[in-house]
């Protein structure tokens, strides 16, 4: 008889595992608390808008592929994917931006001419970047961390220099530029690790290299496309999927789960795997004597940020303005202090805007605009609706100085997101978006096991585990942990 298998969340991590046990012969089911599949990456629709909810972002298009490819699918079965040319544009003043070439040459030639000098060593930087994405990805992220042995890998031992672990990104980019704006340009991506780029590794330099080598995506219709087809591949895989499941309680006997238990219903399995938030699960599912991790470890994690987030539908299109939109009018540095050093309300915040209808017409009527704006914030800080409010109509009035037109007026649909979301509907711990910070202190083996310690049938997959933040991250978490699973508890 097969070995059954119970999931809690269908996020992307969710999902991979789910579709991978189902894969190698498991019994999968499927318990997910919302209406649709997707965790955090469901989708909006409302008033004739369509809103990715969460990511928006699609770099690292090999891992997808990568995906599906194991199940003998290509990611043009099931959506058609653009590149973006401009990736994106970069606001740094009043009719004073950016557009960010899509292709490493253009991007090498644009430094080039920013900075005379720079696109030679920025094209030195991007090589050894592409050494560390491709050890990275195909190795470092592919390791469960449960135990130091599994590092004990010739190629990763004899290029553990080459991977700059023990720089930090900070002084890596400077050796390339000293100019402002192109620090900021190569720093960006780092913000959202969950650390000050003095405190990230220069390992991370694999993300400048995902962003101008690889470059920047979208799949038409949406990233929730990406979770149609990773639900299409689980179903087809036998994957039973059970939504408006939100389960209650683990029962245990001696230190092993023996069922789920969700309202009044009962579910048994020989495995389960926890895609939903870590922490939530620890503290409010497992007594305590059966909990990997104290509350004071939990409290001395440094977490990535949360995030400030507003849909908003407009009765017409916007200029000056690309897919996706960087405002760095105000300092980066500042703001990432008020996210990591001093966390607090930002005063002059950073914020990133995604226009999806500049791609595809289909998230908003015609002749509107869909807007997504997210503003990074410290994890952990309690809104409210003044709070919301506050910082709206903040961002829209410097959009308007910056870009030249009228945006607070064509607004007809909106719709805020923000910490106590992030807590109400998903379980985050402190309401973080990005999970914990990829600190040094915090990679591999020093992440929350995928594995419990004392329980002896429970896994986890997701953001606060290995590899760690991010959609690619999370096909290779489910990825990793049905592995292991496999090897625990075989067939």
């Amino acid at each position: 008889m097969a070995k059954t298998a119970i999931v809690i969340g269908s996020g992307f991590s969710g999902l991979s595992v789910s579709a991978s046990l189902a894969q190698k012969g498991y019994q999968v089911t499927v318990l997910e608390k919302h209406s649709t599949p997707g965790g955090r990456a469901r989708q909006l629709h409302d008033s004739g808008y369509t809103f990715d909810m969460g990511p928006s972002w699609y770099w690292m298009p090999d891992v997808f592929e990568k995906y599906f490819e194991s199940f003998g699918k290509k990611v043009s079965d099931f959506y058609q994917l653009h590149k973006l040319d401009p990736s994106y544009f970069v606001y740094w003043g009043k009719n004073d931006y950016t557009a960010i070439p899509s292709g490493e040459k253009a991007v090498i030639e644009l430094f080039e001419r920013i900075d005379p000098g720079s696109g030679v060593r920025l094209k030195q930087f991007l090589k050894e970047a592409k050494y560390k994405y491709e050890v990275g990805i195909n190795k470092l992220v592919y390791k469960p961390g449960r135990s130091l042995s599994e590092f004990a890998d010739l190629e990763l031992l004899a290029g553990v220099l080459k991977l700059d672990v023990f720089k930090s990104i900070s002084k890596h980019v400077r050796k390339v530029t000293q100019n402002k704006r192109l620090i900021q340009l190569m720093e960006f991506p780092v913000l959202f690790l969950g650390a000050l780029p003095g405190n990230t590794p220069a390992l991370y330099s694999l993300m400048n290299y995902a962003d101008m080598s690889l470059g920047t995506w979208f799949p038409q219709g949406g990233m929730f496309e990406i979770v149609k087809a990773m639900y299409a591949v689980a179903e087809e895989q036998g994957v039973k999927f059970i939504f408006n499941a939100d389960v209650q309680e683990l029962i245990f006997e001696n230190n092993t789960i023996k069922s789920v238990r969700v309202g009044e219903k009962i579910f048994s399995a020989d495995v389960i795997v926890s895609s939903a938030d870590y922490h939530f699960t620890e503290t409010k599912l497992i007594p305590e004597k059966l909990r990997s991790y104290s509350n004071k470890y939990w409290e001395s994690r440094v977490m990535a940020p949360s995030s400030l987030i507003y849909y908003v539908g407009l009765n017409k299109e916007l200029d000056h303005l690309a897919h996706h939109n960087l405002f760095f009018d105000e300092s980066l540095d500042f703001h990432a202090e008020e996210i990591y050093t001093n966390p607090k309300w930002p005063t002059a915040p950073l914020f990133y805007v995604s226009l999806t209808t500049k791609t595809d017409k289909s998230g908003a009527p015609k002749g509107h605009e869909n807007m997504f704006i997210l503003i990074p914030v410290a994890a952990g800080l309690v809104d409210s609706d003044e709070i919301r409010k506050k910082y709206f109509d903040m961002v829209i009035d410097r959009m308007e100085q910056l870009t030249g037109q009228t945006i607070k007026s064509n607004i007809e649909y909106y719709k805020s997101f923000a910490y106590k979301d992030f807590v109400g509907e998903y379980n985050s711990f402190k309401g973080n978006a990005y999970g914990l910070a990829n600190t040094l202190r915090q990679t591999a083996i020093l992440k929350p096991s995928c594995k419990s310690k004392k329980v002896s049938n429970l896994y986890y997959t997701g953001q606060l585990t290995v590899p760690g933040p991010g959609v690619p991250p999370a096909l290779i978490s489910g990825k990793v942990v049905a592995k292991e699973i496999s090897n625990d508890f075989p067939l």
